[in-house]
């Protein structure tokens, strides 16, 4: 693809989105400032870096076995290093507590602190990358069925310890980059068959996180993440959507909406206005469940597509963090980072591309037939000629070029890993 064809179709672009309304320069400047958290556990099959060997269950797993995972920290900011340069945009890194600098020592979850995330720290600014960061509850001998929920004290006084501790390291990641790190809880707790104390364990759960967010930050915000169900905890999820909306709404906390979480017939985008009015802001999880949570790869595909509209429609982008939670281990890891920060990326563009004014003018009016019409129009605008001048203004490959460069990396760098 030259760089005169794609100057020449953004010009007919801008020409043709200008008769309905639409400044595209403005989407764009929109587009290029949209921070999205890249999820640091694709790049090694949420193994993480402790020497516990604690990791697997707790309904979480990375399925496929493709060589070349990251085994190490030095292999894994490697390749998101490479991500990022495939990438339009300054993004941010989220970061399991699995993931501490612990060199050889062994340090247990409950005894995580910020030097064990110095060099991220350190790592981040040189990367001209901000942090994130989440709690790590399962794949532990104490994770069990029930962590922050379990009437067992001494176990649910692990867990809580933990997840202050991560609170603690948040706050200093914070701090360190000048800007807020998002902080978010997802614990699995639940029971794979029929439950007979349900408002026990929420009673529990309550007071464990009123104990967790016992104390104040300035540097850091919580995120409290919610879930159908979990592998081998099928019947009960203690931290179910209605759970943290209500904890969400009543205490101002940020409520997780992980696009895999749901029933599958559930709008996810439906929920977004909801959440805006009770709750301060909202954390996005972006994945592709297909028949379950499966953490497939985010493509471009209708349910990203309303989700990145609702966004827009409710003019939530400063109040909306979106974050990608998709760990596939069937294909290439690099490769799947960036199909899924483009798709996502695209799907925002279309969005902000859309002659939203006039279709607010049309449902004002009663005018439903005007506004059905042009929604269906819209579909066919040619947002794929801004698209292809959004990769030229910086400077990344066109079209499908970028694959070349994956499989160069691979053969270079990740191929040699054993």
């Amino acid at each position: 693809m030259k760089k005169e064809s794609v100057l020449k179709s953004y010009e007919l672009a801008k020409e043709q989105y200008a008769a309905f309304g639409v400044d595209v320069e403005s989407a764009l400047k929109k587009l290029q400032d949209i921070a999205i958290s890249i999820q640091c556990w694709q790049a090694d099959d949420v193994s993480g870096f402790e020497n516990l060997d604690n990791l697997g269950g707790g309904g979480i797993q990375a399925t496929g076995n493709y060589p070349g995972k990251a085994r190490n920290i030095e292999e894994l900011r490697s390749d998101i290093e490479k991500v990022l340069s495939l990438v339009a945009g300054k993004h941010r890194l989220s970061l399991h507590a699995i993931y501490g600098d612990f060199g050889k020592k062994i340090v247990d979850r409950n005894e995580v602190e910020p030097v064990h995330f110095k060099s991220w720290i350190q790592w981040a600014k040189q990367a001209n990358i901000k942090l994130d960061f989440n709690s790590t509850s399962f794949g532990h001998p104490k994770s069990g069925d029930l962590t922050l929920a379990n009437p067992d004290k001494k176990i649910r006084e692990f867990w809580v310890e933990h997840t202050k501790r991560c609170r603690t390291i948040s706050e200093e990641m914070g701090k360190a980059q000048e800007d807020p790190c998002m902080m978010n809880l997802w614990i699995h707790d639940g029971s794979k068959d029929l439950t007979v104390n349900r408002y026990k364990y929420r009673q529990i759960l309550e007071k464990s996180l009123d104990d967790i967010f016992a104390t104040d930050y300035k540097n850091m915000k919580d995120c409290i993440e919610a879930k159908l169900f979990g592998i081998a905890l099928e019947s009960y999820t203690v931290g179910s959507y209605d759970f943290y909306l209500g904890y969400g709404a009543k205490k101002q906390k940020i409520v997780t909406l992980d696009t895999g979480h749901f029933h599958l017939t559930e709008s996810i985008p439906d929920k977004i206005s909801s959440l805006l009015l009770f709750t301060p802001e909202i954390m996005l999880h972006v994945s592709r469940p297909i028949r379950w949570d499966s953490d497939h790869v985010v493509i471009l595909n209708d349910d990203i597509a309303d989700l990145a509209k609702e966004i827009i429609r409710a003019d939530a982008l400063k109040r909306t963090h979106i974050g990608l939670d998709f760990f596939d281990a069937s294909i290439n890891r690099i490769g799947a980072y960036a199909i899924g920060i483009r798709s996502t990326q695209k799907a925002l563009l279309q969005a902000l591309l859309e002659p939203i004014e006039q279709l607010r003018d049309y449902e004002a009016k009663g005018q439903y037939f005007e506004r059905l019409a042009l929604l269906e129009e819209a579909k066919t605008l040619p947002w794929n000629a801004v698209w292809d001048y959004f990769l030229l203004k910086n400077n990344l490959p066109l079209g499908e070029a970028y694959i070349t460069e994956i499989q160069k990396y691979e053969k270079e760098v990740t191929a040699k890993r054993k």
